[in-house]
């Protein structure tokens, strides 16, 4: 079967809209996260930027109403902090593990931030970055507050509430159990990413350059610190993470390849992950696995443990289109277009086994529609259209 992309694409629209709240951002997914979740909300955000610039508005405008004022160890909230789930219309003292909002993510601060230079990047709209400066402000005293929790540049994560989520980057399950509080590769690359770029805006802008120094400082330190201290030599990969002791995290996963637009990496590190990436241990004709073959917990049918998420293989494929490595992107927005004619859909995450999808007896019912999923194919055949 041929696929008939305009079919395609329409089909991608329809699961979007679905999504589509009447506030304007879009709920994370089908049937099991139907609420406003910070990172996924961002994500899909970035993937629509050139298609819908007011869903990207939206997003940042709901997520600063409820951006955090209070330290609350329940519902993990931090001053600055940018949520990780919520309910609208929820009391927040509602009864369950943790009540609305709740703001149990390490990187939702981070992508907020992110996403704001994003913004003003393809749009020039000066007057909206300046009607939330003060939470992008506040945002950046998260990092330097709360989010680095040692002083040692590194952002970590400890759950505060004892039934709160243990892992808080994108791979929130359990699939690790290291010592906290962890310090998650992709999280630091965001976090240079966010310093480098704020203070592009600030520049821009001409707003609050007595800021300039502090983040330009931090940022040319955590560069240097981080290619130091994650790096594993032997494997020339960096570490999945640090470890409460600050000791490396060794597993081989997907999580480096988002370093890749964060300009983190130093550039002889740079194609020894891309290399990583498209190796037999990562690489399926279906995208790029979360985990390792080779690595002793590895399971192509986890959630996080060996399955392959569209929307982790388009923030990837960010990075090397960026980096000008347009073969390997194009593989990934091929293996895609090609897991969509396979299943019909892309769903929030599927298994390969033997170079076949398996949508059977995985450890979670994936969502569909998941807006990053559907937002990811969406924008790969947007930007072949230009």
């Amino acid at each position: 079967m041929n696929l008939n992309i305009k079919q395609v694409k329409d089909q991608l629209i329809k699961e979007l809209n679905q999504l589509k709240t009447p506030q304007g951002f879009l709920l994370a997914g089908f049937p099991h996260f139907n609420k406003l979740f910070g990172r996924d909300s961002l994500i899909v955000s970035w993937q629509l930027l050139n298609y819908d610039v007011e869903i990207v508005k939206n997003t940042l405008e709901i997520l600063s109403k409820f951006q955090g004022v209070a330290v609350s160890e329940m519902s993990e909230e931090e001053p600055g902090k940018i949520l990780h789930e919520h309910i609208i219309g929820f009391d927040k003292h509602s009864k369950g593990n943790w009540p609305f909002p709740y703001y149990g993510s390490i990187d939702s601060t981070l992508l907020y931030l992110i996403l704001f230079y994003f913004y003003f990047n393809k749009t020039k709209d000066a007057d909206f970055i300046k009607q939330f400066w003060a939470n992008i402000e506040k945002a950046v005293d998260w990092i330097l507050n709360y989010g680095d929790r040692d002083n040692d540049l590194f952002i970590e994560y400890k759950n505060k509430n004892p039934n709160g989520l243990y892992n808080q980057g994108w791979k929130d399950s359990n699939f690790i159990k290291s010592k906290l509080p962890i310090a998650i590769v992709e999280v630091q690359g965001y976090e240079y990413f966010a310093l480098v770029k704020i203070s592009e805006l600030i520049k821009v802008l001409n707003i609050n350059k007595e800021f300039l120094d502090v983040l330009k400082e931090r940022a040319d330190k955590l560069q240097e610190k981080f290619n130091q201290n994650f790096w594993m030599d032997d494997k020339k990969y960096f570490a999945l993470g640090l470890d409460g002791d600050k000791k490396q995290i060794k597993y081989i996963t997907s999580n480096p390849g988002h370093l890749l637009f964060t300009e983190i990496v130093d550039n002889d590190k740079i194609d020894y992950i891309v290399k990583k990436l498209f190796s037999e241990e990562l690489w399926t004709e279906y995208g790029i696995r979360t985990h390792s073959i080779y690595e002793e917990n590895f399971n192509p049918l986890s959630y996080h443990l060996g399955s392959i998420w569209p929307h982790d293989n388009w923030i990837i494929a960010q990075g090397l289109k960026k980096l000008n490595y347009l073969e390997e992107y194009n593989r990934i927005k091929s293996a895609l277009l090609n897991a969509f004619k396979t299943i019909g859909y892309l769903p929030e995450y599927y298994g390969v086994i033997n170079n076949e999808i398996k949508l059977e007896n995985l450890e979670k019912t994936p969502d569909y529609p998941q807006a990053w999923s559907s937002g990811a194919l969406l924008n790969f055949i947007l930007e072949d259209e230009k």
